[in-house]
């Protein structure tokens, strides 16, 4: 079974050069010796930040009423708008801020005409499951309730990439079973999330591949969202997607690169939606890492036309 097509195969040179030449401990903190682990935790946040793009005046910061007080949010609003996107960002659920996602909530929102609200959820360790998690679902109904007066529309997208793939997946099975309003949503867009929190085998291993994300630092992370938890725990259905129910879902774009140390999680979860006759595509890019989407490669540039097309297409058959 091939899981991507000729195009795709043709990329994967520049793909492999590039990763040759990356160093890609840039993107982690440099270690350090102190036995508070809040140490780290802050030294990553702020090396994020170096990463991200330019403000765009399109943007515009504001909060919503949340669980434990207001969710700051970043919205990016054009005119007429014809459906919303709860955009959900990534960071390992203890790092990350919607301005890393910019240059690409921008380009959903112009591209495809979508009110788009990034949600600028807490962060563990200070706050651990299920906080990010509640915030997320938070903003869901915030948005389904006001969108239609501020924006003209009742339908919205929710999506994210990495630790926002796995929250955006728990969310929409909120909407489903907590807000009763999966109708509403056209589509999910999942990319390289974690939706089985004991561990699938690429977490343990990946055959030694290129990756940002090893592991120890895998570990690191579950353990500052997830602190304590057992196994059968970890299996709750509103922590690891895996386990749900997955029926009656709208379409869902899963998107992974083959060296990514979660990419069994989009796999699974991928065949999982199809067996419960989930609408589901698959989108597999070989020779690429854990968020591989910042890379200025002609790969990262078919995800990004995948995901038009499949929005496009979406927004056309509920015209």
């Amino acid at each position: 079974m091939k899981l991507w097509d000729e195009e795709i195969e043709s990329y994967r040179a520049e793909a492999k050069a590039l990763l040759d030449n990356l160093p890609l401990d840039q993107f982690q903190a440099e270690e350090d010796t102190s036995d508070d682990p809040m140490d780290h935790v802050l030294a990553q946040r702020e090396l994020l930040i170096q990463f991200e793009p330019e403000p765009s005046p399109m943007a515009e910061d504001s909060a919503i009423p949340g669980p434990a007080g207001d969710i700051p949010v970043r919205l990016y609003i054009p005119d007429n708008p014809k459906a919303m996107f709860l955009h959900i960002h990534g960071g390992g659920w203890y790092t990350g801020r919607p301005k890393m996602s910019e240059e690409a909530n921008v380009h959903i929102a112009t591209q495809h005409g979508l009110a788009l609200l990034s949600v600028d959820y807490r962060l563990a360790p200070e706050h651990p499951f299920p906080a990010g998690p509640d915030d997320c679902e938070a903003a869901a109904a915030w948005m389904l309730e006001h969108g239609p007066k501020l924006w003209g529309t009742e339908k919205m997208f929710i999506g994210g990439e990495s630790a926002g793939g796995h929250l955006s997946a728990v969310t929409l099975l909120r909407v489903r079973d907590r807000l009763g309003a999966v109708d509403r949503v056209l589509g999910a867009n999942l990319v390289f999330g974690m939706y089985d929190f004991r561990g699938t085998p690429s977490f343990y291993g990946n055959g030694g591949r290129p990756d940002v994300l090893t592991p120890e630092g895998l570990q690191q992370a579950v353990s500052f969202f997830i602190p304590g938890l057992s196994e059968s725990e970890r299996r709750n259905p509103d922590l690891s997607p895996l386990f749900a129910d997955l029926s009656g879902l709208p379409p869902c774009l899963i998107s992974t690169g083959t060296f990514d140390h979660i990419a069994d999680d989009s796999y699974f979860l991928a065949v999982r939606m199809a067996a419960a006759e989930s609408p589901v595509e698959l989108a597999v890019y070989p020779d690429s890492p854990h968020g591989f989407v910042v890379f200025p490669t002609e790969m990262n540039k078919a995800h990004e036309r995948r995901i038009d097309a499949w929005i496009a297409s979406l927004l056309a058959q509920d015209a």
